[in-house]
């Protein structure tokens, strides 16, 4: 999701924007599959991107399957997408929740006895604001000698895989199990940025959790209301 400063070589763009790394288009009724292709998607939706196996599908019958796309084996079964009602999105936003419970739970015990730090989009923002007063340098040396972040890179730096705590979501993480465990779920299904099938865009206007809970309510709004035959895309930026 957000931006990490311990691992970026180049200074950000001139003005701050959202951290877009995965995004659900809502496919218009009248295009045809062949122009869901990976090769197409730039055409169609202005988006450079790969189909992503983000979903989960229900039980289907064999002749639902074609609907489906990059429908993968296993249990749950992901896709790239398909129709809403051969999509599980209570099951993701269930399963994600309990997972962020439980990383919240080991961010508590790896954060214990730091104080809250201040997210980085904070700091990016000043430096935007004023380049050469605040150079890049400063503003990410700023943000990596917190007491809490070093302690967040500590536990990444001793810990492989999915047992890490991502920065960007320092925040997010900060306010709280039941905060964290609703972003998490919302983003399941939500990503970070949803194209509607009239071709308008929705997406936050920045990292700050405010904007990121802004486009969730926007995003989540229109998929608990859209027709259940309408398809569904997640793409990976």
């Amino acid at each position: 999701m957000a931006k990490n400063p311990t691992h970026k070589a180049t200074p950000p763009a001139a003005t701050p924007t959202a951290t877009v790394s995965t995004m659900i288009v809502c496919v218009p009724d009248d295009l045809p599959r062949e122009a869901l292709t990976t090769h197409q998607l730039d055409r169609n939706f202005g988006v450079q991107g790969t189909l992503s196996p983000r979903f989960w599908a229900t039980a289907m019958y064999p002749w639902q399957r074609s609907q489906m796309f990059g429908l993968r084996k296993g249990r749950p079964t992901y896709c790239a997408g398909g129709p809403v009602r051969l999509l599980d999105l209570h099951g993701m936003r269930q399963a994600a929740g309990m997972g962020a419970g439980i990383r919240h739970q080991l961010f508590s015990q790896v954060v214990h006895g730091t104080r809250p730090a201040t997210p980085w989009h904070v700091y990016e923002a000043r430096h935007l604001a004023d380049p050469t007063k605040y150079p890049y340098d400063t503003a990410a040396a700023d943000f990596t000698n917190q007491p809490r972040v070093n302690a967040i890179r500590m536990h990444n730096a001793a810990t492989y895989g999915t047992g890490q705590i991502a920065l960007g979501e320092l925040e997010m993480y900060q306010a709280g199990s039941m905060a964290y465990q609703h972003h998490s779920a919302l983003t399941a299904v939500a990503a970070d940025a949803l194209i509607t099938a009239d071709g308008a865009k929705l997406a936050p206007t920045s990292d700050a959790m405010a904007d990121r809970v802004t486009y969730l309510e926007q995003a989540l709004r229109l998929l608990t209301t859209i027709d259940p035959d309408q398809r569904l895309l997640a793409v990976a930026l």
